[in-house]
């Protein structure tokens, strides 16, 4: 117990990860005071600006909190870096519509000439494209963490803050943009595609945190050599993290993968509804002359 308590009450403090939560979260709020103040009978939907800051407070914790303190001394605190990022994070951020905000409150001049063409670029195109994302996505996953890569940025904590933590994000941003409603985009999946998507999806998840868990011996050296102040030996401190990326990983996608299916059932239900509003506008009776 005296352990647990330990480790909650250390927390970090790097200044350019708190700088870019704090600048960001102050641009979101501004943005979202501004388009409600222009737009009293639309406001900017609070549910948007709760998901979008919860984002940024988990991001918050889990990298200058009591994960971000040890995730260099214990593995598994480093895999809760890597689940939060790809796939709470990422996905919380995308349903705050933050490209959806910019496009409201942006001046029409500006919009026309900087914003939409950017949205509308064949990169912004082909970055959004839902196969290539999902193969990022994948290959991000799988080759950082059979790869030398992953104990070389343990090895050097700038790769690690500035490189890996960004690559995650990065990936899982263009992973998500096309499956989540709410943000503009030039690649309108159909909803059996993004529920075929997310179902794939987990097969590589489960497969990277099963090998990680199955191992017979420490695949990153950095964590065999380094002090533990308490905690799990090394190779059971590998085997919780692989199963926390086995088993969280799949509760996580299971939880978007509802998301994606309820979204829809509730398309699928609007549609009858204008099919069956279309027979009885028909049959209303003229008025005379």
């Amino acid at each position: 117990m005296a352990h647990a308590w330990q480790m909650l009450g250390t927390w970090t403090l790097e200044p350019f990860p708190a700088f870019a939560i704090a600048v960001t979260a102050a641009a979101y709020v501004a943005a979202a005071v501004t388009v409600s103040r222009r737009n009293p009978g639309q406001p900017w939907s609070a549910a948007r600006t709760a998901s979008f800051l919860g984002a940024l407070l988990l991001a918050w914790i889990v990298v200058l909190g009591p994960i971000g303190a040890y995730d260099d001394i214990f593995f598994w605190a480093h895999m809760v870096q890597h689940i939060a990022f790809m796939m709470i994070i990422a996905p919380l951020l995308l349903l705050g519509s933050p490209v959806l905000l910019l496009l409201r409150v942006t001046r029409p001049e500006a919009r026309r000439r900087r914003v939409v063409p950017v949205l509308r670029s064949r990169a912004v195109r082909m970055l959004t494209d839902p196969l290539l994302t999902w193969l990022l996505f994948a290959g991000t996953l799988i080759g950082t963490h059979f790869s030398p890569f992953y104990n070389y940025a343990l090895e050097h904590p700038a790769v690690h803050d500035y490189v890996e933590h960004p690559l995650y994000l990065g990936v899982a941003l263009l992973y998500y943009y096309p499956l989540l409603d709410g943000n503009p985009g030039q690649h309108r999946m159909p909803h059996w595609a993004r529920v075929l998507s997310l179902s794939l999806m987990m097969v590589p998840e489960a497969l990277t945190g099963f090998f990680i868990y199955a191992q017979g011996h420490v695949l990153y050296p950095w964590y065999a050599a380094v002090a533990r102040p308490f905690g799990p030996s090394p190779l059971i401190d590998q085997q919780l993290g692989g199963s926390l990326m086995w088993a969280g990983g799949m509760l996580l996608d299971t939880g978007w993968l509802l998301v994606a299916v309820a979204a829809w059932l509730s398309a699928e239900q609007a549609k009858t509804r204008r099919l069956d509003a279309h027979p009885a506008r028909r049959q209303v009776p003229a008025c005379p002359a």
